[in-house]
């Protein structure tokens, strides 16, 4: 079983939500419906589990009188053994997309609360706002949380490393001490795996049972297809083609020099009028991560965001390999493949790892695009460059950057560097970087 992060969050929510139901937002396949019934199983006398897909036949249970007494009686009257145990019952409404009427009912039951109410779904977002006749939602009953697919630390949890190694490796981060050469090596050879692997549990699971990387590869072509699917799906069918090619222009517009989303490299002569709606919703459906340009490195970041630029990129580094022919895995784990793309696969676990911190993806190119960095955050209200490089190299953009008086820090991460310091510029191999904002 995958260790993941998520356990602790559902623990203090457990002993803090008051009179609130907690939706666990995420993607498809990401283990949310794994990790939230583990721990009802766990952590509750009784747990009580109602999947709208499995079990169509129960969105009857939501289809009247949203009252609490009613909907409780339902549930027993529907489910075999569903007892109810007042305050130490965990109710779990799973892919509450195709019954949106049970998350309308979050209001009445945090009210009534003589349960705990946890839902879960995929392509919430974007599946609520196509509906005609959407159904209110529960303002102020509710708090949200997402999940995303495996990030490196819970990667490395599942290869056997424990919290004191993870600390021990945090530990050369925060002293900004160089890491020994052997456990760089090894910490980096670590990255290029999971970068090849991704963070999909039903892939990691597959890879670290065997360490068989055709078996992974099969299994990432599957959930890949799955969200394929997902697009013919839930798409209107004037739209379905274009949001697919949209995805599917993820290789292409990686390995290009400059990274910005093209519309022209998903159809010649093509513009946002015809595609931006599908690209939005490969956001909303977190089959992609959106990273907006800034026009200036100054706090605070938002105030200075160009809605006209932005980067995309795909919301696992593991399904973006899927779209690549099975040898690429070789070159990205042997650190054989060079040219622009291997910059964009940096880049693109890079977005993933700040995302999986929470960190919001934004981007700075100059105005005569002689320099650009890849991502730039804030904290402690002040903006943070960051650089990232598939390998060791000159820093001219991030020099420029630090050259700024408003700016006091700034971060190259690279594959194959070691961690170091020079004035403003701190240097780190890229598998630190989630670390650097891991208590942020």
């Amino acid at each position: 079983m995958l260790k993941r992060k998520i356990t602790r969050y559902l623990s203090w929510w457990k002993d803090n939500h008051g009179k609130e139901c907690l939706l666990v937002n995420g993607a498809r396949q990401v283990g949310k419906s794994y990790a939230i019934s583990h721990f009802g199983q766990e952590a509750y006398d009784q747990f009580i589990a109602i999947d709208f897909v499995k079990n169509p036949e129960l969105k009857s249970i939501f289809a009247r009188s949203l009252d609490a007494n009613e909907i409780y009686s339902r549930i027993t009257l529907s489910i075999p053994r569903a007892h109810v145990i007042p305050g130490k019952t965990l109710l779990f409404l799973d892919e509450l997309q195709e019954c949106p009427e049970a998350r309308s009912a979050f209001k009445y039951l945090a009210q009534d609360g003589r349960c705990d109410v946890i839902g879960s779904g995929s392509l919430l977002g974007v599946r609520f706002r196509s509906l005609n006749d959407a159904p209110s939602l529960p303002v102020g009953y509710e708090r949200q949380i997402t999940m995303g697919p495996l990030d490196f630390e819970e990667y490395l949890w599942g290869c056997g490393f424990d919290e004191q190694a993870i600390s021990t490796l945090q530990g050369f981060l925060e002293r900004e001490e160089a890491v020994p050469q052997a456990v760089n090596e090894r910490m980096s050879q670590l990255l290029r795996e999971h970068i090849a692997i991704g963070g999909m549990p039903a892939v990691v699971e597959t890879f670290l049972g065997g360490l068989d990387y055709g078996a992974a590869h099969d299994a990432q072509l599957m959930l890949h297809n799955l969200y394929l699917d997902d697009v013919a799906k839930y798409r209107p069918a004037t739209d379905r083609v274009k949001a697919r090619a949209c995805y599917l222009s993820l290789p292409r517009q990686l390995a290009k020099e400059n990274t910005k989303f093209q519309y022209s490299v998903v159809e010649k002569r093509a513009g946002a009028r015809k595609f931006e709606g599908s690209v939005d919703w490969l956001v909303g459906a977190e089959m992609a991560l959106s990273c907006r340009a800034v026009s200036t490195i100054s706090f605070p970041l938002a105030s200075y965001e160009d809605d006209s630029r932005f980067r995309l990129y795909a919301n696992d580094t593991g399904l973006l390999m899927a779209m690549f022919d099975f040898s690429m895995k070789e070159a990205v784990v042997n650190d054989t493949l060079s040219g622009p793309m291997k910059g964009g696969i940096y880049e693109n676990v890079a977005a993933c790892m700040l995302s999986r911190a929470g960190v919001p993806l934004r981007y700075w190119t100059s105005r005569n695009g002689n320099y650009e960095i890849e991502f730039v955050v804030e904290r402690a209200a002040s903006p943070i460059p960051i650089e990232v490089k598939a390998s060791r190299g000159s820093t001219a953009s991030l020099n420029a950057a630090l050259a700024n008086d408003n700016v006091r820090i700034g971060y190259k991460c690279a594959g194959g560097a070691n961690v170091g310091r020079d004035g403003k510029k701190i240097t780190l191999p890229l598998y630190l970087l989630p670390f650097v904002f891991k208590h942020a």
